[in-house]
């Protein structure tokens, strides 16, 4: 005879979703004091403990992204080259410097710096924010 499977009380549903914006998986099930494995295969057979730990994990992650957004917002550069990196795309580029052999034109090609497109970029914005307050200030 095969053993019950286990299953979460609901109050430990519930918690689910709290325990999942600090913790891993792993730590959830040191939490409840289960296997690891066994608190997956509790997330994999019950779509609500994983809706809860997936819920969770947007909730902190949302709130830690929002932060980093308003630092960005704010001025600080890093926070916002970190953000473009990991929500647009962005990379580390370097300059490329091509050596030819004797009596051909040497190609240089510059690339300018992820910091100083991010810079402009953000001059740029900051120059349309402001004309977007003064639009508003003339509607008044």
């Amino acid at each position: 005879m095969a053993r019950p499977k286990r299953t979460l009380a609901p109050d430990q549903v519930r918690e689910v979703e709290t325990l999942a914006a600090l913790l891993n998986q792993d730590q959830i099930a040191d939490y409840f004091g289960i296997a690891r494995n066994t608190f997956r295969a509790i997330c994999d057979r019950d779509p609500d403990v994983l809706a809860r730990y997936k819920k969770g994990k947007a909730k902190a992650i949302a709130h830690v992204a929002n932060g980093l957004l308003q630092r960005a917002r704010n001025g600080d550069t890093a926070s916002s080259i970190f953000y473009l990196k990991t929500q647009a795309g962005w990379r580390e580029t370097s300059n490329i410097e091509h050596q030819a052999n004797p009596g051909i034109t040497n190609i240089v090609r510059t690339i300018v710096s992820p910091r100083e497109r991010l810079e402009k970029r953000l001059e740029e914005i900051s120059e349309r924010m402001k004309l977007g307050a003064h639009q508003d200030d003339d509607r008044s």
